[in-house]
């Protein structure tokens, strides 16, 4: 199966593709190499720039900046350790077994059904009660977040939302944190010590922000995605089902071609030349992640998906410093519903699907699914 590359041709003429986003004219870098030494070059593209971050940017729906994601070295590094053991969790045997009894409950539920609806009846659940063990937080609490649905800050469509049900939330968590501390990642971040004093609660409220949004529509995507794939192609599902140990390549394929992030944002603090194309001081640069994981020049025929493919140098966690947190937990997920897939399910029949497009007015890019039902046959 093939999959669409709408920068395929700006990335072999230029490697950049202008597009404009609320009034900015952004430059895209779209090949591999340029990409990763950007995400590593970070006095030249700067992640210390509040809101500007995320493409479009996000100063409508959030009042603080997102930690650590938005800061640059030392302080970026400092503040992730605040954090980092509890997104280490994903590797930790009791939080593994915790993510495959869900997975399978889920599996169990969709076998009983005549069809399910992925996106919003399975792909969220399993991300939000996923996320609980994550956190160490009560698994009652994904009830609260699955009713945010697929994205925090925005609805089907892409508009932002209005309201502040996130940072209300995210408050009162640290109050209940501050008044009763328990082991829980707002607890930690109570107790938290950065450069000898307690974090200020706009600094919590930055890191909360950022793992719920930054961790969400990622991961249903990449859920949909990969269960449509399998509905479409049931050879592939089969030689997963042949050998289970494909899985761990097979996973690493799939996060690649279904990408769920197209690009992030970098601020560049100086006039900077991008490519012939001129970048004024405090302009915007965006990195493709998409577009590089097609790169011709690193993957042999890319538009192809290849479940045994290796090497798979993707960078669909990023690159350099700001390599993504909750990359542990996205391959936990991911490897567990392919090994729950191949166990228990037969044949995945698509009833029903509609694709998610971000339409811009550079571009269009499939990514995931706004609506995908299901039949799941049994083994």
């Amino acid at each position: 199966m093939n999959q669409s590359d709408p920068f395929a041709e700006a990335r072999k003429q230029t490697g950049v593709l202008q597009c404009p986003f609320q009034g900015e004219n952004l430059p895209m870098l779209l090949r591999h190499a340029d990409v990763r030494e950007a995400a590593k070059d970070w006095k030249t593209f700067s992640s210390d720039a509040p809101f500007r971050v995320p493409i479009p940017s996000e100063e409508a729906v959030r009042t603080m900046r997102q930690l650590p994601i938005e800061t640059n070295p030392p302080e970026h590094t400092e503040y992730r350790a605040i954090v980092e053991p509890f997104f280490q969790r994903a590797k930790q045997p009791e939080v593994i077994a915790k993510v495959e009894a869900l997975i399978a409950g889920m599996i169990s539920q969709a076998l009983a059904r005549e069809s399910i609806e992925v996106v919003n009846d399975f792909a969220l659940p399993v991300q939000s009660r996923a996320l609980t063990y994550l956190l160490n937080v009560p698994e009652s609490e994904a009830e609260t977040w699955i009713g945010w649905g697929m994205h925090v800050f925005k609805v089907t469509g892409g508009e932002f939302k209005q309201g502040t049900a996130l940072e209300d939330y995210l408050h009162a968590q640290f109050d209940r944190a501050e008044a009763s501390p328990g082991e829980d990642l707002f607890s930690a971040l109570v107790k938290a010590r950065y450069r000898g004093r307690p974090l200020t609660r706009e600094e919590m409220m930055g890191f909360g922000n950022l793992t719920f949004a930054g961790g969400r529509d990622t991961i249903i995507h990449s859920i949909s995605s990969i269960i449509a794939y399998l509905g479409a192609n049931s050879a592939a599902f089969e030689y997963l089902r042949t050998d289970p140990r494909r899985i761990v390549h097979a996973g690493e394929e799939f996060f690649r071609v279904f990408m769920p992030l197209t690009h992030i944002g970098r601020v560049c603090p100086v006039a900077t030349d991008v490519h012939g194309v001129k970048v004024p001081a405090g302009g915007r640069v965006s990195l493709g992640w998409a577009s590089a994981n097609y790169d011709e020049t690193v993957f042999d025929t890319p538009h192809e998906i290849r479940l045994d493919r290796k090497p798979n140098p993707h960078i669909s966690f990023g690159f350099g410093p700001h390599l993504c947190l909750g990359a542990p937990h996205a391959r936990l997920i991911v490897r567990s519903l392919l090994q729950t897939l191949c166990d228990r399910v037969a044949k995945i029949t698509v009833i029903a699907a509609q694709p998610h497009v971000e339409h811009e007015a550079r571009y269009d890019r499939t990514n995931g699914y706004d609506l995908l039902t299901v039949r799941l046959t049994p083994r």
